[in-house]
């Protein structure tokens, strides 16, 4: 029951003050404009982070508020300490993000403050400390590589999901799908409480999704992304084998933004530089409707996300990680050779 009221008070919130938002952003003057990248009409709020962020806070708040105050179980001291880590650091980056989505700032601050939450995240332990391989078996990490690893894997989610923002309901989606899955993950390892979490950003996700949808009312801007993006690197961190569900589910776009790193370091030595070579954009460009490629991601990291659940062998998710790895690659390069 607590997870329906937790799923519908996160739901609620979103769907309910994404229109509020998108009042807001035409109000002050926070849209984007035709043109560029985006091929949307007319002027778009960016301010559909805000949304978001109230779904996934309020209701982390209220699993806090409840379970604080005795009406629900306590919670662990363990689980409190790691949850309050999503929390801050969720708060830290949408914060900055909504500046972002004001100023429209460089490069560089986005970098420093990706890494300051991926230090706020070490700092309640949220941490890459263990992890199963598949011939390896169980290995526990010294710090010179856990810090380092967690550092790594927050910055790139964060940065994956960002770019990952560029057709309607592409990003918040993909990220409802990896938050279910990582709440049903969660909730199997008797992490019940760890489960709500990620049951709450799928819901504000889900709220938000039918205002940003093909053709879009509202965009998620940086504030929107950034907070996605932070709350998927914590969550996937916080029981063992959630990785491999999140490498598995955002494969397509992980290998996205690792192929592009590469191809713009060496086609124009700045692999920050923005552009239209994403693969959502080129499929775009080669003819396929916005709600087509969505859709088709959709059914990908749905598909393969459960593959990470249903699959218990440690080689066959190996396998399933090589297949997607190369059938994505394969499309990148087809992609790329005809441009």
């Amino acid at each position: 029951m607590k997870y329906l009221f937790i799923f519908a008070i996160a739901f609620g919130l979103a769907w309910s003050i994404t229109p509020l938002t998108i009042a807001l952003g035409h109000r002050w003057y926070l849209t984007d404009q035709p043109g560029g990248r985006r091929k949307h009409h007319g002027e778009v709020s960016r301010l559909g982070g805000v949304a978001l962020f109230v779904g996934f806070i309020g209701a982390g708040a209220l699993v806090f508020g409840l379970s604080d105050s005795g009406i629900w179980s306590p919670m662990g001291a363990e689980d409190h300490k790691l949850l309050i880590g999503v929390m801050v650091g969720s708060v830290i980056i949408f914060l900055f993000g909504l500046w972002d989505d004001g100023q429209e700032l460089p490069a560089w601050p986005q970098f420093a403050t990706q890494f300051v939450v991926a230090l706020v995240a070490i700092s309640f332990d949220i941490i890459f400390q263990r992890a199963t391989f598949p011939i390896l078996g169980y290995q526990e990490f010294p710090n010179w590589i856990t810090y380092p690893l967690t550092i790594f894997w927050v910055m790139g989610m964060i940065n994956t999901v960002n770019w990952l923002d560029g057709l309607d309901g592409l990003a918040a989606g993909v990220t409802a799908i990896a938050s279910l899955l990582f709440a049903i993950h969660a909730y199997h390892l008797g992490q019940n409480v760890v489960a709500l979490f990620p049951l709450a950003l799928a819901a504000a996700c889900l709220g938000f999704l039918p205002y940003n949808f093909h053709p879009a009312r509202v965009f998620m801007g940086s504030s929107g992304s950034m907070l996605l993006g932070y709350a998927l690197a914590s969550l996937s961190i916080l029981a063992p084998a959630k990785v491999a569900t999140a490498l598995l589910v955002l494969g397509i776009p992980i290998l996205d933004v690792a192929w592009l790193i590469v191809y713009r370091w060496r086609q124009r030595g700045n692999p920050m530089m923005a552009g239209r070579d994403h693969l959502h954009y080129r499929l775009f460009d080669r003819g396929f409707s916005q709600r087509q490629i969505v859709l088709g991601y959709y059914i990908f990291c749905a598909a393969f996300g459960l593959l990470a659940l249903l699959i218990t062998d440690r080689i066959f998710k190996l396998v399933a990680m090589i297949v997607m790895s190369g059938l994505t690659l394969l499309l990148l390069w087809r992609l790329k050779v005809k441009e």
